[in-house]
């Protein structure tokens, strides 16, 4: 009879140990230290919460303000944050979840403080309403000890001055390198432009006749005289003429061809001798560019003092007419 009386209050005290890991296991509240010390210092967050277990998928939960239950010196970091731990699918019935709900603390004031209340409204989804009052925790905040005996007050240590590391420079040397460049590539532009204008000007001053002289001048002697260089020598001196019709007689002479500038120049003032002697000169120079004619050397030694003949002869008869219009 005694044996069965030890067996019976043993299988008490066993349903009751599982009875009460089984309320643990339900429901928990805690509280976790976020920095990893041995202690609780002024300034460390702790994350004070709840986990509700096994509750049907579909509950509802409404958790308190802690925010106005804190006492004085606590403060909240972050408000509530649920989370879902864990889900467990039974057959015919709705999943479980295990569901976490936390806040997260600080203080930057030590002593022991008493957290708020954990209780929770749950409302299941058959339509059941149920609150639990879960156990409240208490926290003790600590300052950094001092060891007054061999504490000594010391002076303020001034800003630690690193030295200056050549990554450190060189964006500034080469950003300063790239300003200067463009600076000095704006100058440059600068000077070349004004020079161009001014020589640009000078030209545009000077009269027709002189302009066209001097490119003739440059083109003087037999180094353009070879095969090879006859397009360029009679598209030169074609082009010092084309460009000073254009200011003597106001045709484009350098978008005409050949016989429409011959067909301009036949009533004006040219003899009818230079008339077919610029002609000849025209028309071998189209040979020469487009043709690949090679001139002799007779024609070539006339080519420019023909043109400066033409130039000559027709600025002589402008100022003559000029004259007697006076």
């Amino acid at each position: 009879m005694t044996f069965r009386r030890i067996i019976l209050l043993c299988t008490l005290v066993l349903a009751c140990a599982c009875a009460k890991e089984k309320v643990v296991e339900e429901q928990d509240v805690f509280l976790t230290q976020l920095q990893p010390r041995d202690s609780i210092l002024i300034g460390d967050q702790l994350e004070y919460g709840l986990k509700l277990r096994k509750l049907p998928e579909g509950t509802r939960i409404q958790l308190p303000d802690v925010k106005a239950e804190l006492e004085e010196d606590l403060e909240l970091v972050r408000d509530w944050r649920l989370d879902t731990l864990a889900s467990k699918k039974v057959k015919g019935q709705p999943s479980l979840v295990d569901v976490k709900a936390s806040v997260v603390l600080t203080s930057f004031e030590d002593g022991l403080y008493e957290l708020p209340d954990m209780y929770v409204d749950i409302e299941y989804p058959d339509g059941q309403t149920d609150m639990k009052l879960l156990e409240r925790r208490f926290v003790d905040i600590k300052t950094m000890p001092v060891d007054t005996a061999t504490f000594v007050v010391h002076e303020i240590k001034g800003q630690i001055q690193y030295p200056v590391t050549f990554r450190e420079v060189l964006p500034w040397l080469l950003g300063s390198l790239g300003i200067a460049g463009l600076i000095a590539g704006l100058i440059f532009l600068l000077f070349w432009w004004l020079n161009n204008y001014h020589e640009s000007g000078r030209r545009n001053s000077e009269p027709a006749h002189i302009v066209a002289l001097r490119k003739l001048d440059a083109l003087r002697g037999d180094k353009l005289w070879a095969p090879e260089k006859q397009k360029q020598f009679y598209s030169g001196v074609t082009d010092v003429l084309r460009e000073y019709m254009d200011s003597r007689y106001g045709f484009s002479a350098m978008e005409m061809t050949t016989a429409e500038i011959m067909d301009s120049l036949k009533n004006s003032d040219l003899t009818p001798e230079l008339y077919n002697q610029l002609k000849e000169l025209f028309e071998r120079a189209d040979f020469v560019k487009f043709a690949k004619h090679a001139a002799s050397d007779e024609e070539n030694a006339a080519a420019v003092p023909l043109a400066v003949r033409f130039v000559t002869d027709t600025y002589q008869k402008e100022i003559e007419n000029d004259t007697e219009s006076k």
